[in-house]
């Protein structure tokens, strides 16, 4: 598996914004990986955040989750091969370790559903506070 990195988590004031970037190591390429965030807040369940499809995928598609619809943008820079996440109005309860990961190769390449058992390669988390 590829190892993803995270960066740009921190903390921030509720209303704020942060960018989250995730990228692979040796100069991998995200681009034909269905890449997702997931995140996971203490005594919670790990939850998908959003995904955005491989850029091979003909019906490409984003998903986001209902909680950070409107907010929160994922998007890609082919020309690096890697993904970021925009993260607006920023509420307590975004708090959260924040986890990029890319889809499994054999897998479909779109986002209509997105599970953590599909996703092989895992970074090791960014710590996202909301916090006044």
């Amino acid at each position: 598996q590829v190892q993803l990195v995270e960066s740009g988590g921190g903390l921030v004031q509720p209303g704020g914004s942060l960018r989250l970037s995730c990228e692979a190591s040796f100069g991998f390429n995200l681009n034909h990986f269905a890449v997702a965030w997931f995140r996971q807040a203490p005594g919670k369940e790990r939850e998908a955040v959003s995904c955005i499809s491989s850029i091979s995928n003909k019906n490409g598609n984003t998903f986001y989750t209902n909680s950070v619809k409107g907010r929160f943008t994922i998007s890609r820079d082919n020309a690096k091969g890697t993904v970021s996440l925009e993260m607006n109005s920023l509420k307590f309860e975004d708090t959260a370790v924040y986890y990029c990961a890319a889809e499994a190769p054999w897998g479909p390449g779109h986002c209509r559903i997105v599970r953590d058992v599909d996703y092989t390669s895992w970074g090791q988390g960014t710590q996202v506070t909301v916090s006044s």
